[in-house]
């Protein structure tokens, strides 16, 4: 199922995202919060619309905004696609070595696919071998617990 609409980019605080109209949800079915693949005229990302309030919103970070060109208050073309593939994060193999010797492999496979992801963004934004090191021994004691 796919939806399309033309509507600015929100900025509210320190949060910025798209509001998906009722009738484009609509569009995509039942579920109140379906994970989409996001086309913003040309930029593409996979997200999960969000109920904030009364409302649907889709979140656009600093790294999508920065990527897509977008800030607050850009008008765009917006296109939402049902994501309905399972979602999946390939694993840098320190990290997957880690998990495996601490026995957290499954822990981490259940997580949520926003917190894998951002679990790996972690390792692979570190700029030092000792701050990558540091990283996965934190992510593998968030995971004990």
């Amino acid at each position: 199922m796919k939806t399309t609409f033309e509507t600015t980019v929100k900025a509210i605080g320190n949060n910025t995202g798209i509001e998906v109209p009722e009738q484009n949800m609509a569009e995509l079915g039942l579920s109140k919060k379906p994970a989409v693949n996001v086309n913003l005229t040309g930029y593409q990302y996979q997200s999960t619309v969000a109920v904030m309030g009364s409302k649907f919103m889709i979140p656009l970070s600093a790294a999508h905004r920065a990527a897509s060109k977008l800030k607050g208050g850009d008008a765009v073309t917006v296109t939402l696609e049902l994501d309905l593939e399972p979602r999946s994060v390939e694993l840098p193999e320190d990290l997957a070595a880690a998990l495996e010797a601490s026995d957290v492999t499954a822990v981490f496979e259940k997580s949520a696919p926003s917190k894998r992801k951002e679990f790996v963004r972690q390792v692979l934004d570190a700029k030092t071998d000792e701050t990558r090191v540091r990283r996965i021994e934190k992510i593998v004691a968030q995971l004990k617990i």
